[in-house]
């Protein structure tokens, strides 16, 4: 493939999976906006607390996306369309294995959440609500997770960004009516998004087409025990990757309100960011699977290096627009003046972030398409490790400065290990 062909190729994936990437937090922003106008702040707040529950839950289960489509793709490669069939069914039927697991066990799951988090009283009923009706949700959330990773690895990113807009255009329209025209309040916010999710789910299963086959092939034990072979190293790296979080926003926290307050708003540099780059992480799960797959190295190759041209394009691009913009970004989200002043001091860390984080946007969709997730478990055990041990060392000395320098180290790391681990 030439230049032009890969640069074609690439893009045909990846633009369509930055839309739906970009539309995904509508969800909750649609939730929030509505009850902001109930008239009370415990409202906003039991659906920061609620979305923040489901997302910490939710984010455990992400290895049903991105192991289905390195196996998917794979599959592909190969010229094996029954297997193809067979992975999105068996994911999907873990998938529902797993959200009516999250069902049964919602009393004890909801408490232990809201334990951590340690809402007032007001706000903890007001987001328990919201959870015991969106926990409903949880196999139809599951199964468009084990659905999007399917069609990216079957080299299709256009589906899943449709099916992401189609879910926002009915989680606007039903919550509203519930809301406004109903009188259900925050029960309406939640039964809108419900129902939302189911319909999405729906919409992925009759676009996927995956026609049944016996259970016997779906449920082969070599088969499950590579499928959760691919996935329990992912399962444990978003372990990791969960701990630095909350201990990135615990230790922010910690420097009080206007320090959190800065590192809330400069992580939306990094948010923003990630978005676009996990956008060329499907495209790259999708096409180095396929070449991985047809045993096809020397074209895998070169596509890896196309990715990173890529890239490494989109960082300098995002510095530039950081370095040029991101104070002007900043007073969109704020007009504290406080905030923005503390934020003044540590802003060049949030220009950093592009050209520290694009290589483990980078590789892990490379490493994700190639199924070698031990490797990505291992560079991130590394990372973490290495993450915790300079703020602990850092901070006498640095105080906030010390939290970040660690975060990007954190980053880097992860985007060099990687190609020296997998040797490509």
């Amino acid at each position: 493939m030439q230049n032009a062909s890969l640069n074609r190729s690439i893009l045909a994936l990846a633009v369509p999976a930055i839309v739906a990437n970009i539309t995904t937090p509508l969800l909750s922003l649609v939730d929030i906006a509505i009850v902001g106008h109930l008239g009370s702040a415990a409202f906003v707040g039991a659906i920061a607390v609620g979305g923040s529950l489901f997302n910490m839950l939710y984010w455990l289960f992400g290895f049903l996306r991105f192991g289905t489509s390195g196996l998917t793709a794979q599959a592909i490669g190969a010229g094996n369309t029954e297997e193809q069939r067979l992975v999105g069914l068996r994911s999907v039927l873990i998938a529902i294995g797993f959200g009516l697991a999250l069902i049964a066990f919602q009393i004890p799951i909801g408490a232990l959440a809201l334990d951590l988090i340690d809402p007032d009283a007001t706000t903890r009923r007001l987001a328990g609500l919201y959870f015991s009706v969106l926990i409903w949700g949880a196999p139809a959330v599951l199964m468009q997770y084990a659905l999007t990773g399917w069609f990216v690895g079957s080299q299709n990113t256009r589906t899943p960004m449709f099916i992401s807009l189609a879910i926002n255009i009915i989680n606007i329209g039903a919550s509203l009516l519930l809301v406004y025209v109903f009188n259900l309040g925050i029960r309406g916010v939640a039964l809108g998004t419900l129902i939302a999710q189911w319909a999405g789910c729906l919409l992925a299963l009759a676009l996927a087409r995956l026609k049944p086959l016996p259970l016997r092939l779906i449920l082969r034990r070599a088969e499950l025990r590579r499928f959760f072979g691919v996935n329990i190293s992912i399962f444990l790296r978003t372990l990791c990757l969960i701990a630095v979080t909350v201990w990135f926003t615990r230790a922010g926290a910690r420097q009080g309100e206007v320090i959190l307050a800065v590192n809330t708003l400069l992580l939306q540099l990094f948010t923003l960011f990630s978005y676009f780059m996990d956008g060329f992480a499907f495209a790259a799960e999708a096409l180095c699977g396929k070449l991985y797959g047809a045993g096809d190295f020397i074209a895998l190759k070169r596509i890896i290096r196309r990715f990173m041209t890529w890239g490494g394009a989109v960082a300098l691009l995002f510095t530039a627009i950081y370095a040029l913009g991101g104070a002007g970004f900043l007073r969109l989200l704020t007009d504290d003046v406080t905030v923005l002043n503390a934020a003044a001091e540590f802003r060049l860390w949030g220009v950093a972030i592009p050209l520290a984080g694009f290589m483990a946007f980078t590789w892990d969709g490379i490493v994700i398409g190639l199924t070698r997730t031990r490797l990505m478990l291992v560079s991130m055990a590394i990372a973490t490790a290495i993450f915790f041990t300079l703020w602990a060392l850092l901070t006498p000395a640095l105080g906030n400065h010390a939290l970040w320098l660690a975060f990007l180290a954190y980053l880097l790391l992860r985007g060099l290990l990687l190609p020296l681990l997998t040797k490509y």
